[in-house]
């Protein structure tokens, strides 16, 4: 579970854009470049090379 002050503070490292905490994934999506940064261990992994690119139904869900 994240935390919510963290989710707070958190940007996406490569267009300082908010995130969105998907719990049921355990990602962080940067709606801008459409990525996901997955959370390991409660921890979120902000590397560009561990993120991935979400798929265009992914994109779609998210503008609902």
């Amino acid at each position: 579970m994240i935390d919510k002050k963290l989710l707070d503070i958190l940007a996406c490292p490569l267009c300082k854009s908010p995130l969105i905490y998907d719990k049921s994934k355990q990602e962080l999506i940067c709606k801008a470049d459409r990525i996901a940064f997955p959370i390991r261990d409660d921890i979120p992994v902000m590397l560009e090379d561990e993120a991935r690119e979400l798929n265009s139904d992914e994109i779609d869900a998210l503008k609902k």
